[in-house]
């Protein structure tokens, strides 16, 4: 059983929407930079899982 699991990465992925969300809605400037730190973390954890080797 390890930390990361498809439960909580949904979880996670819930929790973090709202958030993004909310701060969206209050500093509509900074969709931007969230637009780019979220594809930055989406493309370094689809490297990370292609060269992890499977378990």
């Amino acid at each position: 059983m390890g930390f990361i699991t498809p439960g909580n990465l949904t979880l996670v992925g819930g929790i973090l929407s709202l958030i993004f969300g909310v701060v969206v809605l209050i500093f509509p400037k900074i969709l931007n930079y969230l637009v780019g730190i979220i594809l930055i973390l989406w493309g370094v954890i689809a490297l990370i899982n292609h060269y992890t080797p499977g378990v």
